[in-house]
């Protein structure tokens, strides 16, 4: 969980250098003009982030926490491997933004919905056999425990 906010807080900057290229290239002048040009543009900018890191791999983040992402026989990932764990990801984020949009939720209400999706999520990977989450089983991949030797 330190490595997700971690993860967060670092993205944070991503995002923002990110949204701010893409603003000043649109010559986008309000926030709600091109945001679905944005989204998908962040959407993009983020696969390029996490499969380049992956397949390498480990972020900052996961470095930091000594975790990394593997394929089942401990190899590092490959570049389709990689973009097919970014889109398993989206599974933490898609289903409850969807379940909220559909009922026309507040704030409020998306992000209850939103953050008992992710707790249940993550509670799933308890019931997986290695303890792994479970868009890691459906890509092929694992986390380890990764202490470099030196």
């Amino acid at each position: 969980m330190g490595s997700w906010l971690y993860e967060g807080l670092l993205l944070f900057g991503v995002i923002f250098i990110a949204g701010y290229l893409f603003g000043t290239l649109t010559q986008t002048r309000n926030a709600m003009n091109n945001r679905l040009a944005l989204q998908a543009f962040l959407f993009c900018v983020l696969g390029v982030y996490f499969v380049w890191f992956w397949t390498r791999g480990q972020t900052l983040a996961m470095k930091t926490w000594r975790i990394r992402v593997v394929d089942v026989q401990g190899q590092a990932l490959s570049e389709q491997r990689a973009l097919l764990r970014y889109l398993l990801v989206w599974v933490w984020c898609v289903p409850p933004l969807v379940a909220a949009y559909a009922r026309s939720m507040d704030l409020a209400g998306t992000s209850g919905v939103f953050l008992l999706w992710v707790a249940a999520w993550a509670a799933l990977s308890h019931l997986h056999p290695l303890k792994q989450f479970w868009h890691d089983e459906l890509a092929g991949t694992r986390l380890v425990d990764y202490r470099p030797a030196g």
